[in-house]
């Protein structure tokens, strides 16, 4: 999942690719890990690549492979459902599936400061690399300078995301890389 949050109230959960059909359906991309989601989700907010934004009423979905099929209310030909081309579909963050403790979506450590354990500031997270085991948080530093923080317990202490603040404790060396 990419660090997809387009407001503080929002979260987007799929993003419309193309036209599928003679009636108006439409094929997205999932951005959730949580496709049963969608099972007792009647609208979403589509959000044009403007910025604009408009509430969709979902007809019918189905999933085909790994992407999800969407015939939307009042878009009953492929002309007209064209237009959604590029569309982020996106639901209200209250309606986020809530994780087990110590587990985060990447927009809620998006922009969180990182501090060491002595309150020096390194650096704002700007997105999660995941590297088949430990993710990796890419931390923008001062004057330009990256950092690449692995998420293990040991290293980072503690997560707030209400405080937007991540503490680490580095090994020696590894803020030099």
């Amino acid at each position: 999942m990419s660090l997809s949050e387009v407001a503080d109230d929002l979260i987007v959960i799929a993003r419309v690719a193309r036209t599928r059909g003679l009636r108006g359906e439409v094929v997205a991309d999932l951005y959730t890990d949580f496709p049963g989601r969608f099972e007792d989700l009647d609208q979403v907010i589509a959000i044009a690549p403007d910025g604009s934004s408009r509430s969709l009423q979902i007809e019918e979905h189905w999933f085909h492979g790994n992407r999800i099929i969407f015939k939307f209310a009042s878009y009953d030909s492929i002309d007209e459902a064209k237009e959604l081309a590029g569309y982020q579909l996106a639901v209200p963050a209250s309606e986020r599936i809530e994780l087990p403790a110590d587990h985060f979506y990447e927009w809620e450590l998006a922009g969180c400061r990182v501090e060491a354990m002595d309150g020096t500031l390194i650096g704002l997270v700007s997105e999660v690399l995941h590297t088949g085991g430990v993710e990796v948080l890419v931390v923008a530093g001062a004057a330009g300078r990256e950092y690449m923080v692995p998420m293990a317990h040991d290293i980072c202490v503690e997560i707030d995301v209400t405080q937007k603040l991540i503490r680490i404790d580095p090994p020696e060396g590894l803020l030099e890389l």
